[in-house]
């Protein structure tokens, strides 16, 4: 995610910004208690978006944030999936925010995994650009009511967002899905979740948008 061009970024604090994020992914994933590091992650979180230079949050939003909403920790949201070679496909999926275009993406593989009791898969996509990087966005049946309506990233690993593998399982907890920065501040550009990263179930787990 990147704000539209014409805004004023240090560099130097989106890179602050970044090595917290990623120190905190590796906290987590360094954790034997899921549900403990998940407390972690939401107050790490909070400070982030409430003090620090790179929060997607508007200045004047910062003095009175009350802390991100989330659904309550649900064990049950934390699964293992079974990545799956796919023909590569690529997407140009597009954006949310004031400045309209896209990112290149492909996707490279499935994982399959149970939720809920009953079979889903989300694609898998690598960033084209320098370096790549995993991609997992998702949008479910609680989309436009009680969580983001474009969507919440799950993986992002080039910012991070990175739980790990188990067992040569891809880790898929639902409870660490969080909003695209676009959610907060249109100025804020992010991609969506394309077709084949809609589950048809709520996943009443991770942040809330309401």
């Amino acid at each position: 995610m990147s704000k539209a061009a014409g805004n004023d970024l240090s560099l130097l604090d989106l890179l602050g910004w970044k090595r917290t994020i990623f120190a905190m992914y590796a906290r987590v994933r360094d954790s034997v208690d899921p549900a403990a590091a998940w407390t972690e992650w939401q107050t790490a979180r909070d400070r982030l978006f409430a003090g620090h230079p790179q929060s997607p949050l508007l200045p004047e939003a910062r003095a009175a944030f009350p802390g991100l909403p989330y659904f309550e920790y649900d064990p049950a949201a934390r699964v293992l999936g079974t990545v799956e070679a796919a023909e590569p496909e690529h997407y140009d999926i597009a954006t949310s925010g004031e400045a309209e275009g896209s990112y290149g993406f492909t996707r490279f593989a499935v994982a399959r995994f149970e939720l809920g009791g009953a079979p889903h898969r989300l694609d898998l996509f690598w960033l084209d650009g320098y370096g790549g990087g995993l991609f997992v966005p998702f949008r479910d049946s609680t989309s436009g009511r009680s969580t983001y309506g474009a969507g919440r990233y799950l993986l992002d690993t080039v910012k991070g967002a990175d739980l790990g593998m188990e067992g040569g399982r891809l880790v898929l907890d639902f409870n660490f899905a969080y909003n695209p920065s676009c959610a907060y501040d249109p100025r804020w550009v992010c991609p969506l979740a394309p077709p084949g990263s809609r589950l048809d179930v709520p996943v009443q787990a991770g942040e809330r948008y309401r």
